[in-house]
């Protein structure tokens, strides 16, 4: 199970990332409370900088509002943590997410939007 974890993480990470500009707050809809911002986004997943600690594969559903030429977009997503690891402020983590169940609509607005201003991958 941990290596398909790890290759569906490094497949993951094939998909186009689209580094955030600005910041872009994460909410858990379970809770309603802003757990994180993005650093990194693509169809398949995020780059989160917790201020909540996440559970290491753990399951989780989020709203954020993506950036776009006519206003925010609000998208919600269904995401298994991949891995945590410790920034270096206090009360903050780095969390890798990959985006589960999402709507064609969904990942093809998220492909379009990381297309538009990628990344070159680290």
């Amino acid at each position: 199970p941990r290596t398909e974890q790890l290759k569906m993480g490094r497949e993951s990470r094939r998909a186009t990332r689209r580094a955030m500009s600005g910041t872009v707050l994460v909410t858990d809809t379970m809770t309603e409370e802003v757990i994180g911002r993005i650093g990194n986004l693509s169809a398949s997943g995020v780059l989160l900088i917790a201020s909540t600690p996440l559970t290491d594969d753990a399951l989780y559903q989020f709203r954020f509002a993506l950036p776009a030429s006519r206003g925010a977009q609000a998208v919600e997503v269904g995401a298994h943590v991949l891995w945590v690891d410790g920034a270096s402020a206090p009360g903050q983590s780095w969390v890798g997410l990959r985006f589960i169940g999402l709507s064609t609509e969904t990942t093809q607005r998220l492909r379009r939007w990381a297309e538009a201003g990628a990344s070159s991958p680290k």
